[in-house]
Protein backbone atom coordinates (compact mmCIF):
# COMPACT_ATOMS: atom_id res chain seq x y z
CA UNK A 1 0.00 0.00 0.00
CA UNK A 2 2.75 2.33 0.53
CA UNK A 3 3.83 2.43 -3.17
CA UNK A 4 -0.11 2.99 -3.86
CA UNK A 5 0.55 6.21 -2.06
CA UNK A 6 3.43 7.24 -3.50
CA UNK A 7 1.48 6.62 -6.94
CA UNK A 8 -1.12 8.77 -6.07
CA UNK A 9 1.05 11.41 -4.32
CA UNK A 10 2.93 11.43 -8.02
CA UNK A 11 -0.17 11.67 -10.51
CA UNK A 12 -1.50 14.30 -8.12
CA UNK A 13 1.70 16.54 -8.63
CA UNK A 14 1.96 15.82 -12.08
CA UNK A 15 -1.96 17.02 -12.62
CA UNK A 16 -1.02 20.01 -10.25
CA UNK A 17 2.05 20.93 -12.38
CA UNK A 18 0.81 19.91 -16.57
CA UNK A 19 0.89 23.35 -17.38
CA UNK A 20 4.44 24.21 -16.24
CA UNK A 21 7.27 22.97 -18.82
CA UNK A 22 11.00 23.92 -19.44
CA UNK A 23 11.16 25.87 -22.81
CA UNK A 24 14.82 26.29 -24.93
CA UNK A 25 15.16 27.98 -28.01
CA UNK A 26 16.97 26.51 -30.78
CA UNK A 27 20.63 28.29 -29.68
CA UNK A 28 23.44 26.68 -27.45
CA UNK A 29 22.17 24.50 -24.02
CA UNK A 30 24.93 25.55 -21.34
CA UNK A 31 24.86 22.85 -18.56
CA UNK A 32 26.63 23.71 -15.21
CA UNK A 33 27.29 21.08 -12.53
CA UNK A 34 27.71 22.07 -9.12
CA UNK A 35 28.88 19.61 -6.40
CA UNK A 36 29.96 19.58 -2.93
CA UNK A 37 30.88 18.04 0.45
CA UNK A 38 31.10 18.54 4.16
CA UNK A 39 32.57 16.61 6.38
CA UNK A 40 31.04 15.18 9.84
CA UNK A 41 28.65 18.63 9.47
CA UNK A 42 25.95 17.54 11.71
CA UNK A 43 26.95 16.49 15.57
CA UNK A 44 24.34 14.35 16.58
CA UNK A 45 24.64 11.61 13.44
CA UNK A 46 28.77 12.43 12.72
CA UNK A 47 28.42 11.68 9.00
CA UNK A 48 29.18 14.15 5.81
CA UNK A 49 26.87 15.49 3.75
CA UNK A 50 26.99 15.44 -0.22
CA UNK A 51 25.13 16.50 -3.46
CA UNK A 52 25.07 18.26 -6.36
CA UNK A 53 22.89 20.62 -8.39
CA UNK A 54 22.60 20.64 -12.32
CA UNK A 55 21.57 23.85 -14.41
CA UNK A 56 20.49 23.88 -17.53
CA UNK A 57 20.41 27.15 -18.90
CA UNK A 58 19.90 28.81 -15.65
CA UNK A 59 17.07 26.36 -14.50
CA UNK A 60 17.44 23.79 -12.15
CA UNK A 61 17.08 20.28 -13.66
CA UNK A 62 18.40 18.21 -11.42
CA UNK A 63 19.70 18.02 -7.49
CA UNK A 64 20.36 15.74 -5.10
CA UNK A 65 21.94 15.81 -1.19
CA UNK A 66 22.94 12.61 1.22
CA UNK A 67 24.73 11.55 3.70
CA UNK A 68 27.27 8.88 4.52
CA UNK A 69 30.05 7.75 7.20
CA UNK A 70 33.18 8.79 5.10
CA UNK A 71 36.32 10.59 5.53
CA UNK A 72 36.50 14.40 3.65
CA UNK A 73 38.34 12.78 1.15
CA UNK A 74 35.72 9.84 0.42
CA UNK A 75 32.61 12.73 1.07
CA UNK A 76 34.03 14.55 -1.71
CA UNK A 77 34.58 11.75 -3.92
CA UNK A 78 31.28 10.86 -3.54
CA UNK A 79 29.89 13.93 -4.10
CA UNK A 80 31.86 14.52 -7.28
CA UNK A 81 31.08 10.76 -8.47
CA UNK A 82 27.70 10.94 -7.66
CA UNK A 83 26.98 14.18 -9.78
CA UNK A 84 28.82 12.19 -12.93
CA UNK A 85 26.81 9.42 -12.68
CA UNK A 86 23.95 11.82 -13.39
CA UNK A 87 26.14 13.86 -15.71
CA UNK A 88 26.03 10.68 -17.70
CA UNK A 89 22.42 9.95 -17.25
CA UNK A 90 21.68 13.56 -18.77
CA UNK A 91 24.09 14.01 -21.67
CA UNK A 92 21.73 10.90 -22.74
CA UNK A 93 18.78 12.76 -22.63
CA UNK A 94 19.91 16.00 -23.82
Amino acid sequence: MAHWGAVKSILKYLKRTKDIFLIYDDGELILEVYSDASFQSDDEDVKSQSGFIFKLNGGVVARKSFKQVDSTTEAEHIAASEAAKEAVLMKNCI
